[in-house]
């Protein structure tokens, strides 16, 4: 398998310099992830793609994952709301396809206002997985006609909100070029589960692992409340059977990216020596 990290890149991806790549490498990661707003693509030109692309190959990296920011609900009962963000990710492939991107991310959204990742049960009708399945069908179009991947983040407060329903959908979409990030955290959804987490691991890959390209290593915790708290952790500082993880991971995909990211960038060289450790306790090659 392969590590990389989503971070210690300036916000405009325009700007990375070969000094950002070396302190990501010295870090024995070989991929360089990052996002852009979706309403900054369209004065981004190919020749300013190409130049990122051009860096990244010659320091020997790669660019496992470019994202796609944006508010907007890909499920919104309003027309006109989702072919504005159809038009986003439109561009955004296009975006992807001149980084040389292995993948483009996106997120399906909510309905609740307050943000993409806040749960709402007008997420859960038929209507709304109708909804997200014709848009995800007018992004795989995109898709299959530049060679791009997508890769949709999920998530338990979210409208694809198991592995089940992740396998489900794509399975409607019905494109090769829709795959899920296997972002295994986000699909935790009780106390027994965080607990006996290499059971849960192994059910999330099983169903994850054929219709995922890439993975977000991370880890969890638990915090103090009188309410269930599930939160992320630095990979190896957590409760989760990592070790399961990542040989699940290299078993299906030798070749593909493991991305550490929603770190602050003095916690990377952390997180980096943890996993390298826990790859090597586990006798699982890294490259």
């Amino acid at each position: 398998m392969r590590l990389g990290v989503v971070g210690m890149l300036p916000p405009d991806f325009r700007e990375i310099s070969d000094q950002h790549l070396a302190a990501i490498k010295a870090l024995n990661l070989t991929g360089a992830a990052f996002h852009a707003p979706g309403e900054s693509l369209a004065a981004i030109t190919t020749a300013e793609c190409h130049e990122v692309r051009d860096t990244i190959a010659a320091a020997g990296m790669e660019l496992p994952q470019f994202g796609i920011g944006f508010s907007e609900c890909l499920f919104d009962p309003d027309s006109a709301v989702r072919d504005q963000v159809v038009g986003k990710i439109e561009r955004g492939i296009e975006v992807a396809r001149d980084l040389d991107a292995h993948t483009c991310l996106i997120r399906t959204g909510s309905l609740n206002p307050v943000g993409s990742y806040s749960p709402s049960r007008h997420n859960l009708t038929p209507e709304a997985h109708s909804l997200l399945v014709e848009t995800l069908k007018r992004v795989a179009a995109k898709a299959e006609s530049e060679a791009v991947t997508i890769a949709i983040e999920t998530h338990l407060l979210t409208i694809m909100g198991s592995p089940e329903i992740n396998r489900d959908v794509l399975q409607a979409v019905g494109s090769e070029r829709m795959t899920v990030v296997m972002d295994y955290v986000n699909h935790f959804q009780n106390l027994d589960q965080v607990y006996n987490s290499t059971e849960r691991l192994q059910h999330i890959f099983e169903i994850m692992n054929p219709i995922s390209v890439v993975g977000h290593c991370k880890d969890i915790k638990l915090s103090p409340g009188l309410v269930l708290h599930i939160d992320e952790e630095i990979p190896g500082d957590g409760e989760l059977d990592l070790a399961t993880a990542l040989k699940l991971w290299h078993d299906a995909h030798p070749d593909g990216y493991m991305l550490l990211e929603h770190l602050p960038n003095e916690k990377y060289p952390r997180a980096a020596v943890n996993v390298h450790h826990i790859l090597a306790e586990a006798g699982i090659p890294v490259h």
